[in-house]
């Protein structure tokens, strides 16, 4: 039977029991199974052996099966399950309020401040969640806590202390007595259970990579699952192409950037295990993750930050698409054969809003140039912080929204900005500074296209793109874009938006596969 409480809205219980018999990955993360035999949940590919339908229980989310008293599979390890997408059936509010509390809103924060902050009631947010989602608040923020502490326990050898710091737990006793609740075992216990007695360690005393010498030590090596297909070199591609000079690097298969996150900095790569070219390997005698996934390497510099960290990351290199349920609906729409090149296209996201807004502003409309990649190189030399990562290519962080707004107009002209650009830029900085201006995944898109318009030197297309790329948003699309016109063969905006009607919710995935046309010719 289906659960009433966080039960699916989409999905059919039949429909759960053929994707569970057939172990189909489409559905990985977008429901869980729990077995009333064993109390324990596992994603619909988990290897083990069947167990008859009568004692299966379907659930939306790990939070809900976890209210229902179900512990995670030590074998398919639920916590590296694909997240839910912008697509499924939440509202907005708790599709917002969720996504914050994955990054950590609650860990040192509370349940009305997070209210306030998304302009609603307390008791208005716990209701569209427990209506969504089927837990409250509280409820879901500690299943986020767990499963990112277990990940910790079974991937790492971090200290048991750090790994309760860097799950959002403010006190090692706190952690350690609701673990012992939800999961019936210490967490030591569960780093044994996990690693099958094999002790081996993946660093040495201090936590740094026994296996990793040079400039690129001190790394934690996590993973990151998605939905596959994944066209891992065509969001290389784009993230190349706009990448900031000394803040991000592509080298082969390889993604790097330095991040800075609750105050916090140090330098990120991730690799797709799947192309077979990543650097980033499993260290040895490490479980390799169940389905597909991304290695991640992070600074130990980060790990107290990496709950906000791996949200922004998965929003960045939209690791929560649907991309069969995506590819299907475009082939339907006309587009089979953009599609069948490039199964799996992903937009591009961002880790801080403020870096797209500058990169798109300096750039302008147009495709980049020598001037405009020279003048972002200028302004991240004189605004952006120096950070000494031993890693050639990365050696900058990013300026802030607040140091450019207190640069000015005048001075990102001085360093080669375009005047009309520099106004704009320097306008947008304030707004965001101030927070008038709201560029938060999962936020109010009708607002912050109207404040981005509303900007001198800010044009629809401008808007579109930093917000696709900032608030998650997989339906925008600037119809008025010439390239998309000609890709489409559209006799121009209005033409081309009649077409684009048959490819909602996800004409920003049609965007990608027209630009990809056009420059492909």
């Amino acid at each position: 039977m289906m659960q009433p409480a966080g039960s699916l809205i989409l999905l059919s219980s039949d429909t759960c029991q053929r994707a569970a018999r057939a172990r189909d990955p489409r559905f990985d993360g977008v429901f869980f199974i729990g077995v009333t035999t064993t109390g324990i949940y596992c994603r619909p590919i988990c290897p083990a052996r069947f167990v008859r339908p009568t004692n299966r229980r379907f659930f939306v989310s790990a939070a809900a099966a976890e209210r229902s008293g179900y512990r995670p599979c030590l074998r398919c390890r639920p916590e590296l399950a694909p997240g839910r997408a912008p697509v499924d059936a939440v509202s907005r509010l708790a599709f917002a309020a969720a996504l914050r509390i994955g990054a950590g809103a609650l860990n040192d924060g509370s349940v009305a401040g997070l209210a306030r902050e998304l302009g609603v009631s307390e008791r208005h947010l716990r209701r569209a969640l427990e209506r969504q989602l089927g837990v409250s608040p509280v409820e879901l923020a500690q299943t986020h806590r767990l499963l990112l502490a277990k990940r910790l326990l079974a991937d790492t050898a971090l200290p048991v202390t750090h790994v309760a710091f860097a799950s959002g737990f403010q006190s090692l006793r706190r952690f350690n007595s609701v673990f012992r609740e939800r999961y019936h075992l210490s967490p030591s216990r569960l780093r044994r259970a996990a690693r099958g007695g094999d002790e081996r360690r993946r660093t040495g005393a201090r936590g740094t990579p026994a296996a990793t010498a040079g400039p690129e030590r001190d790394f934690v090596r996590l993973t990151l699952g998605y939905r596959e297909p994944l066209a891992w070199n065509v969001l290389l591609r784009f993230l190349e192409r706009d990448a900031i000079p000394g803040v991000e690097i592509v080298n082969g298969s390889r993604y790097g950037r330095t991040v800075r996150v609750d105050g916090r900095s140090g330098v990120v790569f991730a690799a797709d295990t799947a192309a077979g070219t990543g650097r980033a390997r499993r260290a040895p005698g490490a479980p390799r993750a169940a389905g597909a996934h991304l290695d991640v390497e992070v600074s130990l510099a980060l790990v107290p930050a990496l709950m906000p960290l791996l949200a922004r990351l998965r929003h960045l290199l939209d690791l929560d698409a649907e991309p069969a349920v995506i590819d299907a609906h475009l082939e339907q729409g006309g587009l089979a054969a953009m599609v069948a090149r490039h199964r799996g296209v992903r937009i591009p996201g961002a880790v801080d809003a403020f870096e797209v807004v500058l990169g798109a502003l300096i750039r302008g409309p147009r495709p980049s140039t020598h001037a405009t990649r020279d003048a972002i190189r200028r302004v991240i030399v004189a605004l952006g912080e120096p950070l000494d990562t031993g890693v050639p290519g990365l050696d900058r962080l990013a300026p802030t929204a607040e140091r450019v707004a207190d640069a000015g107009a005048a001075c990102l002209e001085s360093l080669g900005v375009a005047p009309r650009r520099a106004l704009a830029l320097a306008a947008a900085a304030r707004g965001i500074a101030s927070g008038q201006l709201a560029l938060v995944p999962g936020g109010d898109i009708v607002a912050a296209r109207r404040d981005l318009l509303a900007i001198a030197g800010i044009d629809d297309r401008l808007a579109t793109e930093i917000l696709v790329r900032t608030l998650c948003w997989p339906d925008a699309f600037p119809d008025g874009d010439r390239a998309l016109q000609r890709a489409a063969g559209a006799s121009g905006p209005g033409s081309l938006r009649a077409r684009a009607e048959s490819w909602r919710p996800w004409r920003a995935y049609a965007a990608l596969h027209l630009r990809l046309q056009d420059t492909e010719r």
